[in-house]
């Protein structure tokens, strides 16, 4: 059995390639996978690349480049 590690929040920013400002925007809109653990959130690689391929995040990516 394959264990997954957690990931942190400047990790799965730098796996997605954006800004730590867009994690979070999708977190507080609860669109984007993640758990906190205690101040700290969480992510599990699995769970982001399945948000990713299911179209949820593609929307908000277009719109924030449109606004920088």
């Amino acid at each position: 059995m394959i264990i997954e590690k957690w990931l942190s929040l400047d990790e799965i920013a730098k796996y997605l390639q954006v800004r730590r400002e867009s994690i979070y925007r999708w977190l507080v809109s609860k669109k984007m996978p993640g758990h906190k653990v205690g101040r700290h959130w969480r992510f599990k690689r699995s769970e982001i690349d399945k948000w990713v391929r299911s179209g949820k995040a593609s929307d908000d990516i277009r719109r924030e480049k449109y606004w920088e």
